[in-house]
């Protein structure tokens, strides 16, 4: 597993330097700019809480891999709810009725993050262990990424707001950094796994496709949050963003 985990670093060393990260970090852009792609955000979150428990969760299981994967689940199992009070705390109730909300979370807006989780489900649905075990150590370091660049984010909009931000802020941060799987115990006996040459390839290519999948999504957020300014955010009704540069059919081969 030591080459998996050296691709896995080399990929979040890349994956780190998008554009989106630029744009988070760009302090001349209000805070609640930076964070106003997180409506778009909400078919990825709800839909890999599904993904969780319907594809990767085995209970019981008598396999030490499994039980890694089960443990990890179990503690990000309630991230979503974190997420729903972000989107409360930074006023998106205000803008959408239920089914003018039930209309975006399936329009063109976010068909690419929908079709991201579909992806997820295609690589994964029934992989061995190993490999359910690969792709979520992908996204845990696509994740430090991700919320280490936002939480700072949420600590400046504090100062506007004085509220918590407990999705994109440090809480999640903090979650993310403290789970089980980066106990040294664990990564070590990850580490030492010998993996046969196939399941090496295989573990390879999830690794690349995993990261490829974020890739497309950030660009996407990034397009949103430039298109909806969290001010005239009503218009999302009536207007429809180009992702044409982000589609899935033009970056990954299927």
């Amino acid at each position: 597993m030591r080459e998996v985990f050296a691709l896995i670093e080399k990929q979040s060393i890349e994956f780190a330097q998008l554009p989106f990260f630029e744009f988070l970090g760009n302090q001349s852009i209000e805070p609640i700019e930076r964070l106003s792609f997180a409506p778009c955000f909400t078919p990825f979150v709800m839909g890999y809480g599904d993904l969780n428990k319907f594809v990767w969760l085995e209970e019981p299981t008598t396999n030490p891999i499994q039980a890694i994967v089960n443990k990890q689940i179990r503690e990000e199992e309630n991230h979503w709810i974190w997420f729903l009070k972000d989107l409360e705390d930074l006023d998106f109730n205000h803008f959408l009725s239920f089914t003018d909300s039930s209309k975006f979370n399936w329009s063109d807006e976010t068909r690419i993050c929908r079709q991201i989780i579909y992806e997820l489900y295609r690589h994964t649905y029934q992989v061995s262990p190993i490999c359910k075990l690969v792709v979520i150590e992908s996204i845990e370091s696509i994740s430090n990424i991700f919320f280490s660049r936002t939480a700072p984010v949420t600590q400046e909009l504090k100062l506007i707001t004085n509220r918590e931000y407990p999705y994109f802020g440090n809480p999640h941060l903090l979650a993310e950094n403290n789970h089980s799987v980066h106990s040294c115990e664990t990564n070590e006996f990850i580490a030492n796994i010998h993996l046969i040459e196939d399941t090496r390839k295989q573990a390879c290519k999830l690794v690349n496709e995993t990261f490829e999948l974020f890739t497309v999504l950030v660009d996407v957020l990034l397009n949103f949050a430039k298109e909806y300014k969290f001010r005239d955010f009503q218009k999302i009704k009536h207007s429809s963003i180009n992702n044409d540069n982000c589609d899935l059919n033009h970056k990954i081969s299927f």
